[in-house]
């Protein structure tokens, strides 16, 4: 399905942030002016109309007015693997209907910010995973990471499995801080996480041929869009991004066109300085 522009943010574990990631570059590019709309495939855990539901927090905090049904095809209680959680109450995601219903929120928005499931190979049917979804999707792919011990691993690797799909990878955020990271390691001398988190990832994660964003600290609750767009403007580098989206988008979609209103069917404001 390559009708559809925007963005796929997934993730190298379940936890690591992927819905505040997808949901503050959505509300950064909303208040730039793009007309931008939030897709969860599918959602476990959460009944879709829960407030701690992965829908219901898109749609919040990336500040979109579309009903919860129009952002979710699937939600399901288990907070379990797609698959599983399917099974469970007698159902199964149908990749079909998963493509028709993001093809019905691309006719109502310019871009879609898509989040995915876990990460990209968490099976959503049998012999179907997320990275399957996101093959036939064809858009560009935004990592949300750990910011970490152990995230250089995961990382390139989930990199290196998106790029063997033939999909091209924006970059990754890293999430989180020194804040969560241990005191001290299991054995050896005393670790500085904010060196970890700071530097080394970064920097070795960029000689693994990955673009690094930014790191995205862990903001406390309550989360608001503005909050979201301002941590966006002062964390992240989002040059490559927008660089992906010139290059799918027409030139109708871009901030200050008609295609490229927000959706509540105003001119886009003023671009705040960054």
């Amino acid at each position: 399905m390559r009708g559809m522009r925007g963005l796929f943010v997934t993730g190298t574990d379940t936890g690591v942030g992927k819905t505040v990631v997808a949901a503050a570059l959505a509300a950064t590019l909303r208040a730039e002016g793009w007309d931008v709309g939030v897709w969860k495939p599918v959602q476990s855990g959460h009944p879709l109309h829960h407030p701690k539901g992965d829908a219901a927090r898109l749609l919040r905090l990336a500040g979109v007015d579309d009903p919860p049904e129009a952002v979710c095809a699937l939600a399901l209680a288990a907070p379990l693997a797609p698959q599983v959680a399917a099974r469970l109450e007698g159902r199964a995601v149908d990749p079909e209907a998963l493509l028709a219903h993001g093809q019905a929120l691309a006719r109502r928005h310019a871009l879609v910010v898509a989040e995915g499931a876990g990460g990209v190979l968490v099976p959503l049917a049998p012999g179907f995973y997320v990275l399957d979804l996101m093959a036939q999707l064809g858009l560009p792919v935004v990592l949300a990471a750990r910011a970490g011990l152990g995230t250089v691993n995961h990382t390139l690797l989930t990199a290196e499995a998106v790029r063997r799909r033939g999909l091209s990878l924006v970059g990754v955020v890293l999430v989180g801080g020194p804040a969560e990271e241990p005191a001290a390691p299991l054995a050896g001398p005393p670790l500085d996480p904010d060196v970890i988190c700071r530097a080394t990832n970064p920097e070795l994660i960029a000689a693994g041929g990955v673009t690094v964003l930014g790191r995205l600290p862990w903001l406390e609750e309550p989360l608001t869009t503005d909050r979201l767009v301002e941590a966006v403007r002062r964390h992240l580098d989002l040059a490559p991004l927008r660089a992906a989206l010139a290059g799918q988008a027409p030139a109708a979609a871009g901030p200050g066109s008609a295609k490229g209103r927000h959706a509540e069917g105003g001119p886009p404001g003023p671009v705040p300085a960054r």
